[in-house]
């Protein structure tokens, strides 16, 4: 039987900032169809550990894999053909504030496809309508409200039809209420769109919806790895101590 790999791949990653060594030999494979949540306090590099899994950070030492292509030392251009095949939501949206909700959606696909106005307007509209925002065209980031704002920027990182995605805190900043669709919008992702990603948080409720990997990063090292049910049983102190509220920074 024919062995995959991994779509994802980080070997031993070191990464550090001045004298703040962030990563300690980070090492992880994510396979198709494999949604992992990366969960740890604040000031623990999980916003790093998905920069640099998307190649949008180098590490300082270890090896970034792409589809099975090695990216931790590869030139911007050449990047370029793997990231499309990516989708990437920031914490904050990170919407064009000059654009409206239907050209932050579209821009991608002007970017890097030659589609005609028509197929680009039924794309837009097809992810609008599938993150539950039809009919938004025209407004502008500022009249959205939080949650409204990070559903556009999950329509755009869907808009290429990405094989991976990575979501960086997707629930940041978003009420009960919103945080619950945003966490429902991506379990429902895997049954058509996109069956593979990232998605780094810190609120466990919302991991144990979406995801059915976990990995806590405590101290710049994966301190456990598993299903949600193994991760519930791990016996590292500090991973009880996080899962129970009472870590929450290193």
């Amino acid at each position: 039987m024919a062995v995959t790999s991994p779509l994802v791949e980080l070997r031993d990653i070191h990464k550090s900032f001045g004298q703040n060594h962030v990563l300690r030999g980070v090492s992880l494979g994510l396979n198709k169809g494999t949604i992992l949540a990366v969960m740890g306090g604040s000031g623990t590099g999980k916003t790093v550990l998905l920069r640099i899994s998307a190649g949008l950070l180098r590490p300082d030492s270890g090896e970034v894999r792409l589809f099975g292509v090695r990216t931790d030392r590869m030139r911007e251009e050449s990047m370029l053909p793997l990231r499309r095949r990516t989708g990437f939501v920031f914490q904050g949206a990170a919407l064009f504030d000059s654009l409206s909700v239907f050209e932050n959606v579209a821009y991608p696909l002007r970017e890097h496809t030659r589609m005609s106005l028509g197929e680009i307007t039924d794309r837009v509209h097809h992810f609008l309508s599938l993150v539950g925002l039809p009919d938004t065209d025209d407004l502008l980031p500022a009249e959205l409200s939080g949650g409204m704002r990070k559903r556009v920027g999950i329509a755009r990182a869907l808009v290429m039809e990405p094989e991976v995605v990575f979501f960086d805190e997707p629930t940041a900043g978003l009420d009960p209420t919103n945080a619950r669709l945003v966490a429902q919008l991506i379990a429902q992702l895997r049954t058509g769109v996109c069956d593979t990603a990232i998605v780094v948080t810190h609120d466990v409720e919302f991991a144990e919806l979406v995801a059915d990997q976990m990995a806590i990063l405590l101290h710049g090292r994966f301190a456990d790895m598993g299903t949600p049910a193994e991760i519930h049983r791990s016996p590292d102190p500090d991973v009880r101590r996080f899962l129970t509220g009472e870590l929450r920074e290193i």
